[in-house]
């Protein structure tokens, strides 16, 4: 896919690999002076030995997120296994066809092996899913984002894997964007929870340089927020009928992002309403994960 950022550019991602590998592969037991890794290679596969394999789907629809990933495992555990990525994150694969061959010593291909596919399976899953809802409401040209449902330590891939599937990022962090939810306006010191306005405002007075987002759940919660223009409106859990209504209320004003447990089967019907955007913790929550295999083809 044209314009995508490699995700192992991270420092975020690169210290993941190393911390996932870590897990797999380093036991530090109090009774020795040195950890024990991967024992079984160690005791049956001849140090010298090269292997040749690859990976690809079982599966069909299975759209490529996380091949860098995979190969920055095997490069991390042994930089002399030589890797070749041979279909870029972001493209479709046929079950059997290729994403990646590798050639290196045994030993550092079994080492690798099981993180490498951790991380692709879930990823492609992410990306598979993103992109059947992004299929399902092309032609309403609605942005499809994710949430920050994501597994702890693992959002950079995961949010990666949204944009392979033609998808969009929504807020990274609590940080990068004043996001209002109902909560937030129960827990607001002496401020009215029902004038909006006055609370988009407030957080504008303290972060100037971000964009400001509120959650409504009804037209007058929408009109009251609107007084103080926030870039954007999330309209959750709403009707359709209500949904159309607050997207007329906010044109040339905000932006809509609807949200609150939209399936495929309806995402199709809610793009219609002329939302901006559809919100969807599933993409990273609920993905699961794609049939993945690594095999050898000589060795």
């Amino acid at each position: 896919m044209r314009g995508l950022k490699d995700v192992m550019l991270s420092p975020r991602a690169q210290a993941a690999v190393r911390l996932a590998l870590a897990e797999d592969l380093v036991s530090v037991d109090e009774n020795r002076s040195s950890p024990r890794r991967d024992v079984t290679s160690l005791a049956l596969v001849d140090a010298k030995a090269v292997a040749t394999g690859e990976i690809y789907a079982k599966g069909t629809g299975c759209v490529v997120a996380g091949a860098s990933v995979a190969a920055a495992v095997f490069k991390t555990v042994d930089p002399a296994v030589k890797v070749k990525i041979l279909r870029r994150d972001g493209t479709a694969v046929k079950p059997g066809e290729p994403i990646l061959v590798f050639r290196g010593k045994a030993r550092s291909i079994l080492a690798a092996e099981r993180t490498a596919l951790n991380f692709m399976q879930r990823m492609c899953a992410t990306a598979t899913l993103a992109r059947k809802f992004v299929d399902a409401t092309k032609r309403y040209g609605t942005l499809i984002l994710d949430t920050r449902k994501t597994t702890p330590g693992l959002r950079v891939f995961e949010k990666y894997a949204v944009l392979c599937g033609g998808g969009s990022n929504h807020r990274m962090g609590m940080y990068d964007r004043v996001l209002m939810k109902d909560n937030h306006r129960r827990l607001w010191r002496g401020g009215d929870p029902d004038a909006l306005d006055e609370a988009v405002a407030a957080a504008r007075g303290k972060f100037p340089d971000l964009e400001v987002e509120v959650e409504v759940e009804s037209l007058a919660e929408c009109a009251s927020a609107l007084k103080a223009k926030p870039e954007w409106i999330m309209l959750d859990n709403m009707s359709l009928a209500d949904m159309k209504k607050c997207v007329r209320m906010c044109r040339g004003i905000s932006r809509t992002e609807a949200s609150g447990g939209i399936t495929l089967e309806r995402a199709k019907e809610v793009a219609a309403t002329g939302v901006t955007a559809i919100s969807l913790g599933c993409l990273t929550h609920s993905a699961g994960s794609v049939d993945l295999s690594l095999e050898w083809s000589a060795v």
